[in-house]
Protein backbone atom coordinates (compact mmCIF):
# COMPACT_ATOMS: atom_id res chain seq x y z
CA UNK A 1 0.00 0.00 0.00
CA UNK A 2 1.46 3.57 -0.87
CA UNK A 3 0.77 6.51 1.54
CA UNK A 4 1.88 9.55 1.67
CA UNK A 5 4.00 11.05 4.88
CA UNK A 6 4.76 14.55 6.62
CA UNK A 7 6.61 15.28 9.61
CA UNK A 8 6.07 18.46 11.49
CA UNK A 9 8.32 19.70 14.99
CA UNK A 10 7.47 22.70 16.54
CA UNK A 11 11.08 24.54 18.04
CA UNK A 12 11.51 27.38 20.45
CA UNK A 13 13.05 30.00 18.31
CA UNK A 14 15.37 31.53 21.36
CA UNK A 15 17.18 28.13 22.30
CA UNK A 16 15.83 25.23 19.45
CA UNK A 17 14.09 22.89 22.47
CA UNK A 18 12.01 20.72 20.70
CA UNK A 19 8.46 21.28 22.02
CA UNK A 20 6.56 18.88 19.87
CA UNK A 21 7.27 16.23 17.12
CA UNK A 22 4.60 14.13 14.74
CA UNK A 23 4.46 12.71 11.78
CA UNK A 24 1.67 11.85 9.73
CA UNK A 25 0.26 9.22 7.02
CA UNK A 26 -2.56 9.96 4.49
CA UNK A 27 -4.19 8.71 1.44
CA UNK A 28 -4.44 12.54 0.41
CA UNK A 29 -1.70 13.58 -2.10
CA UNK A 30 0.64 16.12 -0.28
CA UNK A 31 1.09 19.62 -2.15
CA UNK A 32 2.72 22.65 -0.65
CA UNK A 33 -1.10 24.21 -0.75
CA UNK A 34 -2.48 21.09 0.99
CA UNK A 35 0.10 20.11 3.62
CA UNK A 36 -0.49 22.93 6.25
CA UNK A 37 -4.10 22.05 6.64
CA UNK A 38 -3.15 18.30 6.32
CA UNK A 39 -1.21 18.80 9.59
CA UNK A 40 -3.37 21.04 11.20
CA UNK A 41 -6.48 18.31 11.00
CA UNK A 42 -3.85 15.55 12.26
CA UNK A 43 -3.06 17.89 15.32
CA UNK A 44 -6.53 18.41 15.57
CA UNK A 45 -7.84 15.04 15.40
CA UNK A 46 -4.68 13.23 17.80
CA UNK A 47 -5.56 15.72 20.69
CA UNK A 48 -9.72 14.50 20.70
CA UNK A 49 -8.17 11.36 20.64
CA UNK A 50 -5.57 11.47 23.47
CA UNK A 51 -8.48 13.69 25.51
CA UNK A 52 -11.41 11.12 24.76
CA UNK A 53 -8.81 8.33 25.89
CA UNK A 54 -7.88 10.29 29.00
CA UNK A 55 -11.46 11.08 30.03
CA UNK A 56 -12.20 7.11 29.87
CA UNK A 57 -8.53 6.03 31.41
CA UNK A 58 -8.80 8.45 34.21
CA UNK A 59 -12.47 10.42 34.64
CA UNK A 60 -14.65 7.37 35.86
CA UNK A 61 -14.94 4.87 33.25
CA UNK A 62 -11.91 2.92 34.66
CA UNK A 63 -10.94 2.26 30.73
CA UNK A 64 -7.78 1.15 31.74
CA UNK A 65 -8.62 -2.16 33.43
CA UNK A 66 -8.27 -5.40 31.66
CA UNK A 67 -11.46 -6.63 30.75
CA UNK A 68 -9.77 -9.75 29.18
CA UNK A 69 -10.73 -11.81 31.86
CA UNK A 70 -14.19 -13.57 29.62
CA UNK A 71 -13.80 -16.77 27.47
CA UNK A 72 -14.53 -15.18 24.44
CA UNK A 73 -16.15 -12.11 24.02
CA UNK A 74 -16.16 -9.89 27.50
CA UNK A 75 -13.55 -7.44 26.82
CA UNK A 76 -15.10 -6.14 23.55
CA UNK A 77 -18.64 -6.31 25.78
CA UNK A 78 -16.74 -4.27 28.44
CA UNK A 79 -15.69 -1.48 26.20
CA UNK A 80 -18.42 -1.22 24.10
CA UNK A 81 -20.44 -0.44 27.33
CA UNK A 82 -17.85 1.94 28.48
CA UNK A 83 -17.85 3.64 25.31
CA UNK A 84 -22.20 3.54 25.46
CA UNK A 85 -21.69 4.81 28.76
CA UNK A 86 -19.33 8.21 27.69
CA UNK A 87 -22.02 8.54 24.89
CA UNK A 88 -25.11 9.23 27.01
CA UNK A 89 -22.56 11.06 29.51
CA UNK A 90 -21.65 13.20 26.57
CA UNK A 91 -25.80 13.78 25.24
CA UNK A 92 -26.89 14.50 28.98
CA UNK A 93 -24.05 17.25 29.13
CA UNK A 94 -25.50 18.91 25.59
CA UNK A 95 -29.49 18.04 26.18
CA UNK A 96 -30.05 17.74 30.18
CA UNK A 97 -29.98 21.05 31.74
CA UNK A 98 -30.47 19.75 35.19
CA UNK A 99 -27.74 17.32 34.68
CA UNK A 100 -25.64 20.36 32.74
CA UNK A 101 -26.58 22.36 36.32
CA UNK A 102 -25.09 19.20 38.75
CA UNK A 103 -21.81 18.70 36.38
CA UNK A 104 -21.51 22.10 36.47
CA UNK A 105 -21.28 21.94 40.47
CA UNK A 106 -19.88 18.46 41.16
CA UNK A 107 -16.88 18.69 38.38
CA UNK A 108 -15.32 15.47 39.02
CA UNK A 109 -16.68 13.18 36.92
CA UNK A 110 -15.86 10.59 40.19
CA UNK A 111 -17.90 12.93 42.42
CA UNK A 112 -20.77 13.06 40.44
CA UNK A 113 -20.72 8.97 40.31
CA UNK A 114 -20.06 8.51 43.52
CA UNK A 115 -23.05 10.55 44.78
CA UNK A 116 -25.24 9.19 42.00
CA UNK A 117 -24.27 5.23 43.52
CA UNK A 118 -24.76 6.35 46.79
CA UNK A 119 -28.47 7.73 45.90
CA UNK A 120 -29.57 4.77 44.09
CA UNK A 121 -28.25 2.64 46.69
CA UNK A 122 -30.67 3.64 49.47
CA UNK A 123 -33.22 5.30 47.35
CA UNK A 124 -35.61 4.92 44.76
CA UNK A 125 -36.63 7.55 42.04
CA UNK A 126 -39.76 8.06 39.95
CA UNK A 127 -37.73 8.99 37.53
CA UNK A 128 -34.39 10.54 36.07
CA UNK A 129 -36.35 13.94 36.41
CA UNK A 130 -36.81 13.58 40.22
CA UNK A 131 -33.27 11.90 40.59
CA UNK A 132 -31.68 15.22 39.68
CA UNK A 133 -34.12 17.21 41.05
CA UNK A 134 -33.62 15.54 44.43
CA UNK A 135 -29.84 16.26 44.04
CA UNK A 136 -30.22 20.09 42.51
CA UNK A 137 -32.39 20.68 46.04
CA UNK A 138 -30.16 18.85 48.57
CA UNK A 139 -27.02 21.15 47.33
CA UNK A 140 -29.15 23.89 47.03
CA UNK A 141 -28.63 24.88 43.32
CA UNK A 142 -32.19 25.10 43.05
CA UNK A 143 -34.78 26.46 45.54
CA UNK A 144 -36.92 23.54 46.94
CA UNK A 145 -40.59 24.46 45.75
Amino acid sequence: MQVNWCEITITREDNGQRLYTNSFITNHQLTAGNVVPIVRDGRARWKSENETNNVLKTKGYHLEHNFGHGQQFLANFMITLNLLAFLFHTLLELLDEQYRLLRQHLVARQDFFNDLRALLRYMLFDNWNHLMRFMLIGLELIPDT
